[in-house]
């Protein structure tokens, strides 16, 4: 009993009524991290002695802090400190006669965030106002940085960036900066650390994201901005699509030219790619395009109803402020890749920029690999005979007539299950001309060992 009637004395109060005793002041005020607030109020107390020693003693106090051990965030007692994380930036500011005070507070910082009591000390009237408290918010700036760079961005330029943030520190507290993005990957982390970026952009960092951080020191309050880095460069990676019948067939690549064999009567498109920014202006030519020579297509797609008997080459030249680049193709009529084309319908095939008018040297190639694995084939049965039969008695050889073909029929007549035939067909004799010696051979072989 006797500690509860104690706790206002400790409080500051006293056991009689609380009549006399009012504070006016905003409930909540919010105010932005570094910037300041200007808190108005005014207090009124009951007078108990006379003659009044004159202007009394106020305070304001974080809650939950003692009022006779802690100190105060701001007073006007002379003999009083204050909290050393808000000496010059918590001020009490007025006039004492008509009692209109305002805590002016300066630099706001995100710890300042809480809950505040008044008190007053004056003769004999010592008095915590703790029914009328103040709340004080203290929120991170809304202001973000913005990135300036006097000239566009060009690729292999070296150039300057510069973060800049708008928001003005009350107590003129320092800002630090940095920056991030994938287009930092090969300048030096030391020089991130600054408001000012020196860095010479890629054509591979066009479309990447740049980013300026700013923090406030003594906070843990981070603001940013981020852009989309739109970086010039000369066209490059030049392409040309060739279409059959709606159908991409090839495409050359790299500045190279390369040939093609179609149809005579086979239409066909000649689709232009190149990447550049910003884009390229593109055009056809008949051969490669001289100083003077003059275009016979400013679009992407050239169409070609038709070729005559004659070669014909095709240039695209891509162009933009920054460079140019040119691709050529040459078509030839051959009238074996026209049959084909006939009998199927979409008579599609890929050249690759290697593989600039080598069609006869790839045909000849893939002759000879049908030669070879025919040959491997048939020696390759009769391996299987020789140790699966063991050469048995009774083995024999079926030659049917030459007009079906070759067919060798290796093993005993009497056990058809264990009977290995192997058949040369004359489409196969035909197409394979270097096949039909050795078949041949190979039956000569057979009727000496077997006959």
């Amino acid at each position: 009993m006797v500690a509860l009637l104690l706790l206002p004395l400790l409080w500051g109060g006293s056991l009689q009524d609380d009549q006399g005793y009012e504070l006016r002041v905003q409930d909540s005020v919010t105010v932005q991290a570094c910037l300041g607030v200007h808190v108005p109020f005014s207090f009124s107390y009951p007078r108990r002695s006379w003659p009044f020693s004159g202007e009394p003693f106020i305070y304001w106090f974080r809650e939950g802090d003692n009022i006779h051990h802690s100190d105060p965030v701001a007073t006007n007692n002379p003999w009083r400190q204050v909290k050393p994380e808000t000496q010059g930036r918590f001020h009490l500011l007025g006039d004492p006669r008509k009692k209109n005070w305002s805590l002016n507070i300066r630099d706001a910082r995100m710890s300042d965030t809480g809950v505040y009591v008044f008190r007053v000390e004056a003769d004999d009237v010592k008095y915590s106002y703790r029914d009328k408290k103040l709340n004080l918010q203290v929120t991170a700036p809304t202001q973000k940085p913005d990135i300036h760079f006097l000239e566009a961005l060009e690729s292999g330029r070296p150039t300057n960036l510069t973060c800049r943030l708008s928001l003005v520190c009350d107590g003129g507290r320092a800002f630090s900066f940095s920056w991030a993005g994938d287009a930092l990957d090969a300048v030096d982390p030391e020089t991130l650390q600054s408001s000012v970026l020196t860095f010479t952009p890629r054509r591979r960092d066009h479309g990447s994201n740049l980013t300026c951080r700013v923090e406030l020191q003594g906070d843990q309050v981070t603001m940013e901005r981020t852009i989309r880095l739109n970086v010039s460069y000369a066209p490059w990676n030049l392409s040309i699509n060739l279409c059959f019948r709606n159908v991409t067939a090839l495409k050359a690549l790299q500045n190279r030219a390369s040939a093609l064999l179609i149809s005579e009567t086979q239409a066909l498109q000649l689709l232009c790619v190149a990447d550049s920014n910003p884009p390229a202006r593109l055009g056809w030519f008949r051969a490669s395009p001289a100083l003077n020579a003059t275009r016979i297509s400013s679009t992407k797609i050239l169409e070609l109803p038709g070729l005559g008997a004659a070669e014909e080459e095709f240039t695209c030249r891509a162009q933009n402020p920054l460079g140019s680049q040119q691709v050529s193709v040459s078509l030839a009529v051959q009238n074996e890749l026209q049959d084909r084309c006939q009998e199927s319908p979409s008579c599609c095939s890929r050249v690759t920029e290697a593989q600039q008018g080598s069609w006869p040297l790839v045909l000849t190639l893939i002759r000879g690999a049908l030669m070879g694995a025919g040959f491997l084939l048939t020696y390759g049965l009769t391996w299987i005979y020789y140790t699966r039969c063991g050469g048995h008695e009774g083995a024999g050889l079926s030659l049917p007539p030459s007009q079906d073909g070759i067919h060798v029929r290796m093993g005993s007549p009497e056990d058809s299950h264990g009977a290995i035939t192997v058949s040369f067909s004359p489409e196969t004799l035909d197409s394979n001309p270097h096949l039909q010696p050795r078949a041949l051979n190979l039956r000569d072989d057979m009727k000496s060992q077997y006959h």
